[in-house]
């Protein structure tokens, strides 16, 4: 069995609350294979806290509502921007991978040119993400000036509050991967589909798109095996800074 990730504290954190419910240090959390998952029962671990995933969703609906509430005018802000800017709809749909490997149909801003999805293949020696099973550019030329300022801010993700909002995806969790991705998977990374997948979560605060696909997917489980309210927490009031700064973000 893998040893445990040890919890070290965070920069900026206090002792009492930083030190008791710190994140991981990337260098901490095993690279996949080594995550022995299975043998760490963290079905059981899930199943247990029942009342606090009650709590959780009960969170998140009120949550998502008010947001999109109080959103409204930049959402139909941003609407109009994409829209006018560029030829093609505000909004860009896409199947992910839900909990228990349900497909749901997910929402974003379109940051991209129409028909994007057909030049990846041309633009996969741009790549750069470790791996290959990721696809990230740093300045990849299907982007558009409105969506630059978007995926910098992750205002594009903004549409999936109505997935945690009708209970398809949460404020944190795993990131909602794509079907070929899943499909590609080692026996380790299906645990990820065991909770819902999150508008942000451990490896969007750790680093985003500078991560490698299994170091995001060696974070995404180590969310799942140690989830908490209190995790879900700090991981919220760290997406903050991480978004404003806009760390990894491209």
């Amino acid at each position: 069995m893998s040893a445990q990730p040890s919890q070290a504290p965070l920069p900026g954190d206090s002792s009492t609350f930083g030190s008791a419910y710190a994140f991981p240090e990337l260098s901490e959390v095993p690279e996949l294979p080594g995550v022995s998952v299975a043998t760490r029962h963290v079905r059981v671990a899930a199943e247990s806290k029942t009342v606090h995933r009650w709590v959780k969703r009960a969170v998140d609906l009120v949550v998502a509502f008010v947001l999109l509430l109080l959103l409204v005018p930049l959402l139909v802000t941003l609407a109009l921007l994409v829209r006018c800017t560029s030829r093609g709809p505000a909004l860009y749909r896409q199947v992910r991978v839900g909990k228990d490997g349900r497909e749901i149909l997910v929402r974003k801003f379109r940051s991209m040119r129409v028909g994007a999805e057909h030049e990846r293949d041309l633009l996969q020696e741009m790549n750069e993400v470790e791996g290959g099973q990721l696809f990230k550019i740093r300045r990849d030329p299907r982007v558009t000036p409105v969506g630059h300022w978007l995926r910098k801010f992750s205002l594009d993700e903004l549409p999936q509050l109505v997935n945690v909002l009708f209970g398809t995806m949460s404020l944190v969790g795993p990131r909602p991967a794509l079907p070929d991705e899943v499909a590609g998977y080692p026996a380790e990374g299906l645990v990820r589909l065991s909770v819902l997948p999150g508008l942000t979560g451990l490896w969007q605060v750790s680093g985003r798109s500078d991560l490698s696909w299994r170091q995001a997917v060696a974070l995404d489980l180590y969310y799942v095996e140690h989830w908490s309210l209190w995790l879900d927490l700090r991981i919220l009031v760290r997406t903050v800074p991480a978004v404003l700064l806009a760390r990894g973000a491209y």
